[in-house]
C-alpha cells in the first residue's frame, strides 16, 4: 500500500465510506499528448492500519469525464446507493459539465465497481443547475427540487421525470419495505370553500410508481415545514388495509431531534447547534446505537437511542462517515477535521470512535478532542444502582437454589410414584450419587462437612469451558460453524459469541468475518444409573437441580450435576470467505466470565478461547443426515438440527380461540406431506419440501385449551404459505398475534403478564372485599329508606338514629373492617398469583444470566 497522494486529491475531496474504507472522489485536468487538455474523474480507496493508526492508500484510478478543453468538469454529489440491477450497494458520484457556449448542463452518474472502476450510469441534459435537494438513493435514483417542483431520473426511468402531484416543503428518504422504497413527503394546498381559505394535507409519494400514501403515518403534519432532514428506522405494509407503520427519527430547524413512532412523537432531544444537514445510524453493538447528526459550519453530535441525551460533540468537522473500518463486526464514527494548512495527506486530522471504548485520535496536537466527563452525581448513581442490584440478585439466588431443591424432590416422588403404580421395583439413586445428605443422619453430615472442608484446601480445579467438538456446514451461500461445550454452571458465562478469523498471507493480523451468533442450552449429561429411567424425549433444557441439600461439587469430576453444555453456532456468508481465496479458517469463542452468578456488570472478565480450525471446501457433499432420515439420534444429526435452527429465520404466534378450543394442531401439522418428529428435539417437527430453502421446523405449545403458541422456524414466503393453510383450518373466531423478540424476550414477556395479572387481581379482590363488607355493614345498620317525620318526638327521634347511622356508615368508609375469613382467602388467592410471578421473575433471571 501505498502513503504518499497526488495534490490534487487532497485540495477539495468530496468523502464517503464503503465496506470499511473511505473513497475520495476529485476532478483534475490532465495533459494529453494530441488533444490537448483533457477532464478526469479521480478516486483513491483508503483503509485504516491499526498497527500506524492510520489511513493508507489501498487502490485508486481515473475516468475521462471531458475531453473539451473548454469544458468545466465538477462534482455534485457523491453517495452510497443501493444497485437494483447488481443487488448491491455501490458508490455513486454525480458530475456536472459545462461549456463556455452556454449549452446546458450535462449531468452523468458514475458507480465505481468492485473491480475498482468508474462505469457511467445515467446521463441526462438540463437547463438549468442542480443547487439544492439533491439526493442519490435506491436504484440508483437522483431526486433534486427546482422551481417548487421535485425531479428524478434513474436507470429504470431512462429520462428525467416529475412527481405526479405538487408538493411544498419536501423531504425525501427511503422506506425498508419490499417494493416501493424511495418517497418524497410534503404538503399538498387544498382550496377551500370559500376563496379567501386554503387548507394543507401530508402527502407521500413513491417515486419508483407514482403511488400516493398519507404522509402523516410517517411525520405529522406540524413538522412537514421544519423538518430538515429525517431517517427511517424501520417501517412495514399490512397487507389488508395498506396501513403503514414506521419509526422515524427527524432532525427540525428548532435544534431538535424527534422520534416518531407512526407519526405520533415519542421522544425529543435539545441539539446543540443549527441547521442540522444528516442522520446517520451508528450500531456499536452490545452497548446500544446512536445517532450521528451533523449541521452546517462543522458541527456534529451524537445522540444515544436508548436514553436519547447527548453523547459528545465536535467543531471543525470536515465530512462524518459511519461504517466498521477496523473491521471488529460494529460501526465506528469517523470524524474528519479541516486542515487547517495544506497537507500531503487527505485524512490528516481524524477521530475514530466508537464513544464506548474505540478511540483512535491523528490530530495536529496528537490528542483526541476533550469531552466533559459524566458528572459526579451520575456516576455515585450508578454504584448505587449496582450495589442494589447486587444484593436483589443474592436474594434471588437463594430462592432460585430452593427452587432447584423443590424441583428435584418432586421428580424423585413422581418416579417413585409410577414405578409403583406399574408394579416395578423403584429404581432410586443413591444419597451419594445424587449429592445430598440425610436431614436426620448427624453424625454422617458432620463427616461429610469435615470431607468438604478439607477438598476446599485442594487447589481448583480450572473453570475454563472445555470445547467438546467443532464443527461447520454449509447451507445454500451461508456457512454455519458450530461448537459444543462443556462449563461449570457455578462460574457462569455470558455474551457467549464466535468469530471467525481468516488469513490471507498478505498481513500478519488475521481478517475478522462478520458472523451473527446464537446459544443453545443442551441437555445436561445425566448418570449412567439415572439415564435407564428417564427417557430423552423429555430431557430438560437446563441441569437438573439437586434434591433436599446440595453437596459442594468438585467442577472436574465427570457426569457432576453441575455441568452444562451449550453449543453455540455463528452464520456467515460464503462470499467473504471464497472472495479472500482461504480454505482454513481459525473459530474463537468469545465470552465473559463472572465470579459467581450474581456479579455486577462491571467485573466481567472478556476471554477468548481458541476451538480449533475449520477445513472449508465447497466441492463437499453437505447433504444433511437430518433431512434425510429424522429418526436418527446421532451427534451429528444433532448438529444438523443446530445448524438449520441457526440458518432459518424465527417467528411466534400466539394463537387465542375465545369461542372454540383448539383442535388437534399437532396432529394436523403431522397429516401434512413431507413432515416427520425429529427425534433429537421431539419437540419439534420437521416439514421438507423440494430443496433447501423449503425446509420448516415447527413446534406446537399448547398452554390452554383456547391458547397455544406456534414456534416456526423457516424462510419467509415458508411461513406465509404455512399460516394460509393453518388459518383456513382454524375457527374463524381465532386470532393469531405475532410474539416480537422471540429470541430474548420471551421471559419478559411472561414476566409482564405475570405482574399485570398480580396488580389486576389484588384490585379486583380487595375492591369485591369492600363491596361485600359494605352491604354486609348496610344490612346490619337497618339501613331504610322511608323518610322519617319531624313533626312529632317520635320522629325526631328517628330522624337522630339516621342521623348517626349515616355517621357510622361514613366512619367505617374511611376505616373499613373486614371479615377475617374474606381476608384469609384474599391473601391465599393472592399467594398463588405472586407465586406465578416469583417463577417468572426466576426464568427471565435466569435468562439473563445464561445469556
Amino acid at each position: 500500500m501505498e502513503r504518499l497522494f497526488s495534490g490534487d486529491v487532497c485540495q477539495n475531496p468530496h468523502r464517503l465510506s464503503l465496506c470499511g474504507k473511505i473513497i475520495l472522489f476529485n476532478c483534475q485536468r490532465a495533459s494529453a499528448t494530441n488533444e490537448g487538455e483533457r477532464s478526469e474523474l479521480v478516486f483513491s480507496s483508503l483503509s485504516f492500519e491499526r498497527e500506524e493508526k492510520a489511513f493508507v492508500k489501498a487502490a485508486g484510478g481515473a475516468a475521462v469525464i471531458s475531453r473539451r478543453r473548454s469544458t468545466h468538469v465538477d462534482i455534485v454529489k457523491c453517495q452510497c446507493a443501493i444497485n437494483v440491477q447488481k443487488r448491491v450497494t455501490t458508490p455513486c458520484v454525480l458530475v456536472t459539465k459545462k461549456s463556455e457556449k452556454g449549452e446546458g448542463f450535462q449531468y452523468s452518474l458514475l458507480t465505481l465497481s468492485s473491480s475498482n472502476r468508474l462505469e457511467p450510469c445515467i446521463e441526462f441534459k438540463l437547463p438549468y443547475q442542480m443547487r439544492e435537494g439533491v439526493s442519490i438513493l435506491r436504484g440508483p435514483t437522483v431526486l433534486w427540487s427546482h422551481a417548487g417542483n421535485v425531479f428524478y431520473t434513474s436507470l429504470q426511468a431512462g429520462e428525467v421525470r416529475q412527481i405526479p402531484i405538487q408538493l411544498s416543503h419536501t423531504v425525501v428518504g427511503e422506506l425498508p419495505l419490499h417494493k416501493e422504497q424511495v418517497f418524497v413527503l410534503g404538503l399538498q394546498n387544498l382550496s377551500g370553500q370559500s376563496s379567501n381559505k386554503s387548507t394543507s394535507q401530508t402527502l407521500g409519494c413513491f417515486v419508483e410508481d407514482g403511488h400516493v400514501f398519507d404522509g402523516t403515518m410517517v411525520l405529522p403534519h406540524p413538522y412537514i415545514c421544519i423538518t430538515r432532514c429525517l431517517l427511517v428506522l424501520s417501517a412495514e405494509q399490512r397487507d389488508g388495509d395498506g396501513v403503514l407503520k414506521s419509526a422515524v427519527v427527524a432532525a427540525t430547524s428548532n435544534q431538535q431531534l424527534v422520534y416518531f413512532e407512526n407519526g405520533i412523537v415519542k421522544d425529543t432531544c435539545q441539539l446543540p447547534f443549527e441547521h442540522p444537514e444528516n442522520i446517520q445510524l451508528v450500531d456499536t453493538g452490545r452497548n446500544g446505537c446512536l445517532f450521528a447528526v451533523s449541521f452546517h459550519q462543522g458541527h456534529v453530535c451524537a445522540v444515544w437511542k436508548k436514553t436519547f441525551q447527548i453523547a459528545s460533540q465536535w467543531s471543525g468537522v470536515s465530512s462524518v462517515h459511519v461504517d466498521d473500518f477496523l473491521g471488529c463486526g460494529t460501526d465506528q464514527i469517523l470524524l474528519v477535521f479541516k486542515d487547517q494548512g495544506v497537507t500531503e495527506h487527505p485524512l490528516e486530522r481524524f477521530l475514530l470512535t466508537d464513544l464506548c471504548g474505540i478511540t483512535y485520535a491523528h490530530c495536529q496536537d496528537n490528542e483526541a478532542p476533550k469531552t466533559s466527563p459524566p458528572p459526579e452525581n451520575y456516576l455515585l448513581t450508578l454504584q448505587a444502582l449496582e450495589s442494589r442490584l447486587q444484593s436483589g440478585l443474592t436474594v434471588l439466588r437463594e430462592l432460585q437454589q430452593e427452587e432447584r431443591v423443590k424441583e428435584r424432590v418432586l421428580q424423585q416422588s413422581v418416579q417413585a410414584l409410577t414405578d409403583v403404580i406399574s408394579e416395578r421395583d423403584p429404581t432410586l439413586t443413591q444419597p451419594e450419587q445424587e449429592g445430598l445428605i440425610a436431614l436426620w443422619d448427624c453424625d454422617d453430615e458432620s463427616k461429610e462437612e469435615a470431607m468438604d472442608d478439607k477438598t476446599q484446601d485442594m487447589p481448583a480445579v480450572s473453570s475454563k469451558p472445555q470445547v467438546d467438538k467443532l464443527w461447520h456446514r454449509i447451507a445454500e451461500d451461508r456457512m454455519v460453524v458450530g461448537v459444543i461445550l462443556t462449563t461449570d454452571s457455578s462460574v457462569p458465562l455470558a455474551s457467549v459469541s464466535l468469530s471467525i478469523l481468516t488469513e490471507t498471507g498478505q498481513s500478519s493480523t488475521p481478517a475478522v468475518i462478520q458472523t451473527q451468533s446464537q446459544v443453545f442450552w443442551l441437555p445436561a449429561p445425566c448418570s449412567s444409573s439415572s439415564s435407564s429411567s428417564s427417557s430423552s424425549s423429555s430431557a430438560p433444557t437446563f441441569p437438573e437441580p439437586a434434591a433436599k441439600r446440595s453437596k459442594r461439587h468438585n467442577a472436574g469430576r465427570l457426569n457432576d450435576l453441575n455441568t452444562c453444555r451449550l453449543a453455540v453456532t455463528a452464520v456467515t456468508k460464503l462470499t467473504p470467505l471464497l472472495n479472500s481465496g482461504c480454505v482454513k479458517c481459525c473459530v474463537m469463542l468469545h465470552y465473559a466470565q463472572r465470579q459467581d452468578a450474581f456479579a455486577i456488570v462491571s467485573n466481567l472478565t472478556p476471554v477468548v478461547l481458541h476451538c480449533g480450525q475449520v477445513d472449508l471446501d465447497i466441492h463437499s457433499d453437505f447433504q444433511t443426515r437430518l433431512l434425510k432420515n429424522p429418526e436418527l439420534k446421532t451427534d451429528e444429526v444433532e448438529e444438523d438440527f443446530l445448524s438449520l435452527m441457526a440458518v432459518l429465520d424465527h417467528w411466534v404466534f400466539h394463537i387465542d380461540s375465545p369461542d372454540h378450543s383448539l383442535g388437534d394442531i399437532d396432529g394436523w401439522i403431522q397429516k401434512r406431506v413431507g413432515c416427520k418428529r425429529v427425534d433429537v428435539s421431539p419437540q419439534y417437527l420437521l416439514l421438507n419440501s423440494s430443496g433447501p430453502s423449503a425446509v420448516m421446523l415447527l413446534r406446537w405449545h399448547q398452554i390452554t385449551p383456547f391458547q397455544g403458541e406456534l414456534s416456526i422456524h423457516s424462510s419467509h414466503i415458508q411461513m406465509l404459505r404455512f399460516l394460509d393453510s393453518l388459518l383456513a383450518y382454524l375457527p374463524v373466531s381465532c386470532s393469531m398475534q405475532p410474539v416480537k423478540g422471540t429470541r430474548g424476550q420471551r421471559t419478559a414477556q411472561i414476566l409482564s403478564l405475570a405482574l399485570e395479572k398480580e396488580v389486576v387481581s389484588l384490585r379486583d379482590g380487595v375492591s369485591l372485599l369492600l363491596c361485600e363488607e359494605e352491604e354486609d355493614k348496610k344490612k346490619s345498620l337497618g339501613h331504610e329508606d322511608t323518610n322519617p317525620e319531624p313533626a312529632s318526638v317520635e320522629g325526631l327521634q328517628r330522624c337522630r338514629e339516621v342521623w348517626q347511622q349515616e355517621m357510622e356508615r361514613g366512619r367505617m368508609r374511611l376505616s373499613p373492617l373486614v371479615d377475617v375469613g374474606r381476608y384469609h382467602r384474599l391473601t391465599q388467592s393472592m399467594c398463588e398469583v405472586q407465586l406465578d410471578g416469583d417463577l417468572a421473575a426466576l426464568l427471565d433471571i435466569q435468562r439473563t444470566l445464561l445469556s
